[in-house]
């Protein structure tokens, strides 16, 4: 058991994503059970992209993945413009979707199951079970849908933009519910994140997304945050001091 907790969850050997050519540069990593990610770089860097390769929807340009055996199960929670409001759905009827693929508008389960409010519970949201999606806050909706994670039991989890639209409140108050259900349930997550601050201070570990730089950059938060890469490229300049260079 104790090896299995120390073996990476995933291995990623030179990695090189895009949809038709690469678009950063090869990319070695190890994602360890249990830590918490900041993935950070520009719109357009390759972030989701990267998401979409480990998750298998788009096949690698080169090298390799290598996953944990048994496979790990995997969430995703994509950029909250991708969900369409207008479903009229409640609260636990989001979350109920990671337990019952069978689930549909014209057949819905009408006895939940105890795990769905138990997970609304878990992430501060139970009173918010009856609820219709689309008439809940940012903040709201966020932790419904960390409920779902937390109901289909996602060892390894990805969160595009999670806290996207918020305000400093909610988003503080989402990176604190992502740390705490990363350390109760020992699953790997990785959270693209602008807000650099909120990453520096939850987050295990960086992963700075570059087209520019020779090479993908991680390690823990002040190694990557304070690194010349990243103060080159993403740092604004001080009051009367040089413009950072273009990227």
């Amino acid at each position: 058991m104790r090896d299995r907790q120390l073996a990476p969850i995933v291995r990623c050997v030179g990695l090189e994503v895009g949809r038709t050519r690469a678009i950063l540069p090869p990319i070695d990593l190890e994602l360890g059970r249990g830590q918490l990610w900041a993935l950070v770089g520009r719109n357009g860097s390759g972030k989701t992209t990267f998401f979409l390769t480990l998750l298998g929807q788009l096949r690698p340009v080169a090298g390799q993945i290598h996953w944990a055996s048994p496979r790990p199960r995997i969430g995703y929670l994509p950029q909250r413009t991708s969900y369409d409001d207008l479903f009229p759905m409640r609260a636990r009827d989001v979350v109920s979707l990671a337990l019952d693929t069978a689930w549909s508008f014209a057949r819905p389960r009408w006895r939940e199951p105890t795990e769905v409010l138990a997970a609304l519970t878990e992430v501060g949201a139970a009173d918010l079970a009856d609820r219709p999606f689309r008439a809940l806050s940012e903040g709201q909706k966020q932790r419904v849908l960390l409920a779902k994670l937390v109901a289909a039991r996602a060892e390894l989890a990805f969160l595009d933009e999670p806290t996207a639209a918020m305000d400093a409140v909610a988003e503080r108050d989402t990176f604190e519910r992502i740390a705490e259900l990363t350390r109760r349930h020992g699953a790997t997550v990785v959270v693209v994140s602008h807000h650099v601050e909120l990453a520096r201070r939850y987050a295990d570990h960086v992963l700075l997304f570059d087209p520019e730089t020779p090479a993908v950059l991680r390690g823990r938060p002040d190694e990557v945050l304070e690194s010349h890469e990243y103060r080159r490229s993403y740092r604004p300049p001080a009051p009367g001091g040089p413009v950072p260079e273009a990227s």
